[in-house]
This record gives structure tokens, sequence and C-alpha cells, in this order.
């Protein structure tokens, strides 16, 4: 019997792929069906004269055929043989053949790409410079361990490992809002908080809620990069307000809301995102007064409040100004970035709209997680290891404070950060900062790039540098890499 087909599986299978021989066939036949490369009514070899093309077992052909014809890709016409499907839809590519053993092109369907910015931090073998995340070395693996295992024992018992509230755990809400209550003056209960994956997960759930195609969002010239981009996700229109070594420049920030109906603004008071500057009470109140004229909600995004090493923090801006401010903070920078648990703390009406949210794209978060976290602050082990790691990233504070003046003291303009877990560093002699980030990577270092860091492409930047995650001989070589790479 003439069978035209030419068999060109033989590229598409190896021994040495994870998947099984016969669901290659399978797929590679698949994929040859659909290009239109094998028409309907096409005959193929028989699985003896297929086995021996491949090299492979006929027992392996068979199991595709027969598979083939379950799913309703093959028909077998008893002595005739074995054909594509004959009620298989004709296929547009037919007119123009694909070449023998057709590529991946692509989506055949039209989706919103990414924007074309740089990652935050590369990919890549070599040290990490990171913008300012704990060192998860210093988390005991046993203690985590045992946290999630009374927390699944707990919650077992307490049938709490079914669908619930997309608020988050009860038990984690409950402790984060007693945290809150007695650590940072936030007048907060259970119904108050809703649990995020991470604080930029709940930086896009405020954006969701608050924010329309073209509403306006201010954020300040040198900002969180991420959240801008959630923001231009939402379809916001992303103005930028003038930032001075004070923070926020306030003037500039009224005559913005004069100029465009702003709907938001994303502040980061604690420490200013990249610059590390905490803002002062008097700039805060007169926010807070602009958010009560012109009518926007402050997104206060107080990433790391655990870590200030000089004097008592300030207490956000949420603690006076409830009404006024959705408040995003996170237990990852305290225990590990890996956890992904952030919050949100917000009038309930707020809340349960951001709740909605939650339950059409995750429904129920991680209820094993939360709570194991609510473990660990409940029996007194979060407290215990923020006094830990408190007293060591001050110290390594010291350690990076001394290596920046010993390496890069003479080309560069940075001030010893009050609190947070990274410096911000601005280069002194033109070039210096090109030159760094086109020659360090190849010297075996990574961070984000200084684009990262602008909302607007001709705003000046520098490089933020987190010191918590690095010992101090790591601390000394990424300096004196970025020395020798500024030449």
């Amino acid at each position: 019997m003439l069978r035209p087909w030419k068999v060109s599986l033989r590229e598409q299978i190896s021994a040495a792929r994870d998947i099984p021989i016969y669901l290659q066939i399978t797929q590679a036949l698949i994929r040859d069906i659909e290009s239109g490369r094998l028409p309907s009514g096409t005959f193929l070899p028989s699985s003896r004269e297929l086995a021996t093309a491949l090299s492979v077992n006929r027992k392996t052909v068979v199991l595709a055929y027969e598979d083939l014809i379950s799913q309703g890709w093959l028909s077998s016409e008893s002595t005739r043989g074995t054909m594509i499907s004959s009620l298989l839809p004709g296929s547009a590519r037919r007119d123009n053949p694909p070449p023998e053993i057709e590529q991946p092109s692509g989506a055949d369907y039209r989706f919103e790409a990414g924007p074309a910015r740089p990652l935050a931090i590369p990919d890549g073998k070599g040290l990490k410079l990171d913008e300012g995340t704990p060192d998860g070395r210093l988390l005991p693996p046993d203690l985590l361990a045992r946290a999630y295992r009374a927390a699944i024992q707990r919650a077992s018992r307490a049938n709490r490992l079914q669908y619930r509230d997309p608020r988050g755990a009860e038990t984690l809400r409950a402790a984060i809002a007693t945290m809150l209550s007695s650590e940072r003056g936030l007048r907060v209960t259970p119904r108050n908080i809703c649990i995020t994956r991470g604080s930029q997960n709940g930086i896009f759930l405020a954006a969701q809620i608050l924010l329309r195609p073209g509403n306006a969002v201010a954020v300040e010239e040198l900002t969180y990069e991420p959240a801008v981009a959630a923001f231009r996700a939402c379809g916001a229109e992303v103005v930028t307000v003038r930032l001075d070594r004070e923070g926020i420049d306030v003037g500039d920030l009224e005559q913005l809301c004069r100029r465009h109906p702003v709907r938001a603004v994303f502040l980061t008071p604690h420490h200013q995102f990249p610059t590390t500057v905490s803002l002062r009470p008097e700039r805060r109140l007169r926010v807070l007064d602009l958010a009560r004229q012109f009518g926007f909600a402050v997104i206060e995004d107080d990433y790391d409040h655990e870590f200030h090493f000089d004097s008592q923090p300030l207490l956000p801006m949420a603690a006076y100004a409830p009404a006024q401010v959705i408040y995003v903070g996170s237990l990852s920078k305290l225990l590990l970035p890996a956890l992904r648990i952030g919050y949100i703390a917000a009038p309930e009406e707020v809340i349960d709209a951001i709740a909605h949210r939650v339950s059409l794209t995750d429904g129920m978060g991680n209820t094993l997680t939360e709570e194991a976290a609510a473990e660990l602050i409940e029996n007194g082990e979060l407290r215990r290891h923020a006094r830990k790691v408190r007293q060591i990233y001050a110290d390594r504070r010291q350690v990076f404070a001394d290596a920046l003046a010993e390496e890069v003291g003479e080309i560069a303009d940075y001030a010893v950060p009050d609190g947070g877990l990274a410096f911000w560093v601005r280069f002194l002699r033109p070039g210096d900062l090109a030159r760094i980030e086109a020659h360090a990577p190849d010297m075996g270092l990574r961070f984000a790039s200084s684009r990262s860091f602008t909302s607007k492409p001709e705003t000046e930047s520098g490089l933020r540098f987190g010191f918590a995650s690095l010992t101090s001989h790591e601390a000394r070589h990424a300096l004196r890499t970025i020395r020798k790479a500024a030449g």
C-alpha cells in the first residue's frame, strides 16, 4: 500500500529525555497533525515499519498508536492500516506546508507582553549583591520545621485545612493584628487584615481596587519599580514627584494634584526605597492633609519596619490616619523571602474588596505556611529571631560602611542608614556608574540595574546595595569588585 508520508519523527525522539518514548511519539504525531503536515486521511506506516525507522521496540509504537486512536486522533481501518482520523477539521496551514521539523515560534494569539525592562537582579553565577533582603541562613531550618509540624497538627485538629476565607488564615490575621496594635500603633482587628503572597502582591491588590485605566497614581522619581509596573498593569498613568534628601517634595506633590486627578500616592516612608531616607513627621502630616483635600489614597509600603538601629522607628502613617492609608507589610523580610507572607491593613470595607480580588486569582492562599507563621508569632520565636538578627544586621551594617569607606569612599556619595537593610550609593565621577554596570557582571557580581529605581529615564540614579545577606568577607569582596569595575 502506498504511504506518501515521509517519517520525520526521529529527530523529535530521544531516549535521553525524561518523557517515555511512546509519549514522545504521541506528542510528535499530534504536532504534525495540528500543523497540517499530516492531513485527515493520511495513512501512517505500520507499527513495525515505524519502529524500525525510529529504532524502537514495536510495542512502543503500538502503545502510541492505541493511545492516539483512543483519543480520536487516529482511526484503524481494519486491513487497510492506521490513518489520521477523517473527522478532524482541516488546517489553515496546509496551503503552506511547514518544514520537515517545525520549530516552536511562539503564541498564535494576541496577548499583553511584559514591558522591556531589566530584571531587578539578573540570573547567573557569581556573588549576588541584593537590594536589602535578609540572610536566609540565619533562620534555623529546625525552627521552621517544628513550626510547620505544630501548625499542621493544630489546623488538622480544628478542621482548618479546608477551603477558607480569602482574607487568610484567621490565626495569622489575629496574630498580625495584635502585633500591629501593640508594636506599631495601628487600631486594627483581624477584620482589618488580609494576608497576601508578599508585599508586592499586596501592592498589586491595592492597585486593583483603587485604579482604573487612565487614573493617575503618584510615585517619587526614585521608587520601587515593581510597584510602578503593577500600577501600569492596571492601566494607570504614573506621574512622578520630585525627591530631595528628606524624602518626597510635598510642595511638588500638591502642584501635581492640582494638575492631575490623582487617585493614589505610593510611599515607603519608613525607609524610602531606594534612598533609605525616613520621611519626617511634618512631611507625613502634610501628605495626609493633601490626601484629605484631594481624595487620594496613600499606599504605605512598610517593607522593613523591624530593622531600625539608631533610634525608635516612627509610627506608620496608618497608625494615625487609617482612613487615608492602605498599609502593606511583610513577614518575608523578617523570616525568609521564600515564605512569601505579606499583609494589608485597611478599613474593613477595603479589606472586603481586596479579599474579593484574592478570591478571583488565588482562592485561599497557603494555609499551611500561614498557620506556621502564626505559630512562630504566638510561641515567641519570631520575636526572639528578630532580636537576634537585628544585632547581626547592625554589625554587618557597620562592616559594610567600613568597607564602603575603604573601597569606594573617594568616588561615591552615601550615608549610613538609620535602619533598613541596604545602602544607597551614588557615584561622583562621570562614567563610573556606567562602567560599573558594564563590567561588574563579567567580574562575577550581580546587582539590580540603576534603571530599575527610576520612574522616568532622565532621573539621576545610583545603586542600592543590601548588606544583611552578606558575611564580612562577601561584603568586602563585592565592594572591591565595584571599585575595580569603576576603573
